[in-house]
Parts: C-alpha cells; sequence; structure tokens
C-alpha cells in the first residue's frame, strides 16, 4: 500500500447498513461506480481521506481518519450527501506551513509547525489567511472557527495564492491541525 492509499469503505445506511462502497485511491464521482451520493455511515479502514459532498472532489470538505462513523453527525455533516474522496497525500511526519493574512504571500506572516486551537494566539492581527505555503512533509485542516470546528479545508505540500486555492469562500481561518492518523 503506497504513502497515497488507503482503505475506505461507504455505506448508505446508518450503522454500516446497506448498499456499500469500497474505495482505495481518488474515486471522482460515486455514481460512476454504481453508488447513489446518499452516505450515512463511514469505516475508514486505513490512511487519512478527504470527502466532498459533490463529485469531481468539490463542495464541502470532510477530513475522515482511521475509524468508525456510525452515522453523518459523525464527520459533522449536515445531511447524507457524499460525492467523491480522495487520500490525503502524506509524505511523512515533518509539519511545517507559513500563514499570510493577505493573497500572494504578503501581509503579516507566521510560521507554524504544531496544531492550533486559536490562531490569534500566536500573534496574528485577523482571522483572515490568504495565502499559505505548506513545506515539509505532513497535511493540515483548516477550521473557520476557534477549537478546531466549523467548515474545514485540507491543505497539502504547496502554495496556495488565495483562499479560493483550497476551496474555501472567505478567507476566515482560525483553527489548524495536523493531519497524524493515516495509518
Amino acid at each position: 500500500m503506497s504513502q497515497y492509499s488507503g482503505k475506505i469503505v461507504f455505506y448508505e445506511g446508518k450503522c454500516f447498513t446497506g448498499k456499500r462502497l469500497e474505495v482505495f485511491g481518488d474515486c471522482d464521482n460515486f455514481e460512476d461506480r454504481g453508488f447513489m451520493n446518499r452516505v450515512n455511515s463511514i469505516r475508514v479502514e486505513s490512511g487519512a481521506w478527504v470527502c466532498f459532498d459533490h463529485p469531481d472532489f468539490k463542495g464541502q470538505q470532510y477530513m475522515l481518519e482511521r475509524g468508525e462513523y456510525p452515522e453523518f453527525q459523525r464527520w459533522n455533516a449536515h445531511n447524507d450527501h457524499m460525492g467523491s474522496c480522495r487520500p490525503i497525500r502524506m509524505h511523512g511526519e515533518h509539519y511545517r506551513m507559513e500563514i499570510f493574512e493577505a493573497p500572494n504571500f504578503t501581509g503579516q506572516c507566521i510560521e507554524v509547525c504544531d496544531d492550533c486551537p486559536f490562531l490569534q494566539s500566536l500573534g496574528l492581527n485577523q482571522n483572515c489567511i490568504n495565502s499559505i505555503r505548506v513545506y515539509g512533509d505532513g497535511a493540515w485542516v483548516l477550521y473557520e472557527e476557534p477549537n478546531f470546528r466549523g467548515s474545514m479545508y485540507i491543505v497539502e505540500r504547496g502554495n496556495y495564492c488565495t483562499h479560493m486555492e483550497w476551496q474555501a469562500q472567505n478567507p476566515n481561518i482560525q483553527s489548524i491541525r495536523r493531519v497524524v492518523n493515516y495509518f
């Protein structure tokens, strides 16, 4: 199994019942695999995954780590829609990123190497992050609210010039954490 794979199983019914779909890598459209976009429970057998409520890796993102999710509220969803997923690309265990208040890597910059439940505690003047450089090996989850709550966005190694590049509707990010449970 490569560092970019894993296994996740989606179920139509709650508590792992009904029709199921097993996925071992990128899946851009559940319907193409004969599985409707209704998901009420998930079992992550290995890897860390980002799931989307629409096909083609679009819409609300949900980060799921190894474990069982017997109903959609357990992954903080508001409904049972799920359309695509992919494993989170992990390269190792060295985490480092720079977050910028303005687009294109301008404005106040703060380096982060560990989880932070409230970014303003690091000296960030605003709750807006408009660009990010992810260095090192690990992936990160960005949250719109403090204490790892609210809408989430996954960023992996690379440069993100604006918040739209991580599919956010706005630049409001108030907490971040590392993805660490990947195998």
